[in-house]
């Protein structure tokens, strides 16, 4: 291989994955990677645009106490992908292992064995913006972008969140759920280079009777625990009060992403979890492989906000106001930064970047997300901007109707849209609200009006949903975030582009021809 080869990974969060990061960046090799419980297509999507000479990838995987086979996928993928000259196979719930239907497939082993006397590994000497990672986006749009992130730029940005905003030292042990298809991966990895120990999880965060991860903290003395707001959320839900059954002692940091962490999250952090211990609620993203918003250790934490933007990011808000006034509008970045993406991968002339950052601000980058800046200097919350409403012209946040309605102990999760109403009135919506409900229980008038009223009360008469309707899942990408987008466009009628990004794409088709919706 030579410096600008790249090599993929189909892999769960496992050391492995890691071993085959570092060895390519040692080359100069570009890393890119994708989770396992991808499909066929899914894969294709990613590594045929960017054609991997090397393609890592296990065996199998677990996930909610089952065993998941892929070498069939495997196969399958190596076939539609000629770039592919060697596919290393690393053993995970097999033990035996018929390569035959692989091409170019060695197992993990009989791979590194050649090498196995080598003490000292010479790294290649390359600029500081030689390309180190292809990122991919979410993809529910059409065929993912191909974001290539540079060297220098995502270690500079990683040491400086996790040693100056994180409080990471030497001889810490840092914990964050992740796969290998979402951008905390990266995030997390570059841990070693602030000499902490990473403690590696792959499968449901809520084995162990809800737990394992609490469990895991005592047990591997983890200091930093990353998760997501919905974990949060779910661990309320269950009733979990792990500062009664767990020690926690040398917790002193917890980190939260993938969407905001409401006012009633920190409250149940600090209540039912340790009192003492800096929560972070961060935002960033794949686009730049790092936060524009995320936490301090010498900030006080302000209940259902961000602590304060990026040293270095010259985060603000893309609309002018009248002093005063609330600083809200789509989130930008006003001055360059380290980890803004070197370019889009088959994109020559930079138009696709140009188009995805910089259209709508001259110079300016445009993230996109809805943001808030507060007068305690931190972000009120970034949320996509898409996730906004505008029934009878009056623009709300989907994050308000969905911190109310979650309150309700009946109320597992929920997805609110805007439905075009009426349908000849394609410039007008009325709000419709789908809920999951806890096991057993079914939507009656009597939780829909305890709903309604709970909205109505906390926010404004325009929050309400018109309809309220029940469903057993909710959709998301496979890094926990949901889809309103995709769902709106089911209601409409409309196609759902790269359902591979999802992680649960069979559940679209509970929002498909509601005879709920037509009146």
């Amino acid at each position: 291989m030579v410096a600008g080869d790249r090599v993929a990974a189909y892999m769960p969060n496992m050391p492995e994955t890691l071993v085959a990061m570092l060895a390519a960046a040692s080359l100069g090799a570009i890393f890119t990677s994708a989770s396992p419980d991808f499909g066929v297509q899914g894969v294709l999507d990613r590594f045929g645009q960017t054609e991997p000479k090397v393609l890592v990838a296990c065996d199998g995987y677990y996930y909610g106490g089952k065993t998941i086979d892929v070498l069939d996928k495997l196969g399958e993928i190596v076939g539609q992908l000629p770039s592919v000259k060697r596919v290393v196979v690393v053993p995970y719930v097999h033990q035996a292992h018929d390569l035959s239907h692989v091409p170019h497939a060695r197992l993990y082993a009989d791979f590194v064995k050649p090498f196995a006397h080598i003490d000292d590994i010479a790294f290649a000497q390359l600029p500081f913006d030689h390309p180190l990672y292809i990122m991919y986006s979410s993809g529910t749009t059409g065929v993912p972008k191909c974001i290539v992130h540079c060297a220098g730029g995502a270690l500079l940005q990683h040491l400086k969140e996790h040693r100056l905003h994180g409080d990471v030292k030497p001889g810490d042990r840092v914990y964050y759920f992740t796969t290998c298809g979402w951008m905390m991966w990266n995030w997390l990895v570059s841990g070693l280079a602030a000499g902490a120990t990473l403690l590696l999880y792959d499968g449901s965060p809520f084995a162990g009777e809800n737990h394992i991860i609490f469990d895991y903290a005592d047990a591997e003395g983890m200091t930093h625990f990353g998760t997501s707001a919905k974990f949060i959320d779910a661990c309320a839900k269950f009733g979990l009060k792990p500062r009664e059954t767990h020690k926690l002692t040398t917790v002193r940091a917890m980190m939260s992403t993938g969407s905001p962490l409401v006012p009633e999250g920190f409250d149940y952090v600090y209540r039912d979890i340790k009192a003492d211990l800096q929560l972070s609620s961060i935002s960033g993203g794949t686009d730049i492989i790092s936060c524009f918003v995320l936490g301090s250790p010498v900030l006080p934490v302000w209940r259902g906000e961000i602590q304060c933007r990026g040293l270095g990011m010259a985060v603000d808000v893309g609309r002018r106001r009248p002093p005063g006034a609330r600083r809200e509008g789509r989130a930008v970045c006003t001055k360059p930064f380290p980890v803004m993406p070197i370019g889009f991968w088959n994109d020559a002339d930079g138009s696709k970047y140009h188009a995805a950052y910089f259209e709508r601000f001259a110079n300016v980058w445009c993230h996109g997300d809805f943001c808030e800046i507060t007068a305690n200097g931190g972000a009120g919350h970034l949320r996509p901007f898409d996730a906004t409403l505008n029934p009878g012209g009056v623009r709300i946040g989907t994050a308000e109707i969905y911190r109310q309605v979650e309150k309700l102990h009946e109320v597992v999760e929920s997805l609110v849209i805007g439905q075009d109403w009426p349908p000849q009135n394609p410039n007008d919506v009325r709000v419709v609200l789908f809920v999951k409900l806890r096991e057993g229980l079914a939507l009656d008038d009597d939780l829909v009006k305890r709903i309604k009223q709970t909205i109505r009360d906390n926010t404004t008469p325009r929050h309400v949903p018109a309809k309220v309707l029940q469903v057993a899942d909710i959709p998301r990408t496979k890094s926990g975030k949901i889809v309103e987008l995709a769902v709106r466009n089911v209601v409409h009628g409309r196609p759902v582009k790269n359902q591979e990004a999802l992680a649960n794409p069979e559940a679209l088709a509970q929002f498909r021809d509601r005879a709920e919706l037509a009146d």
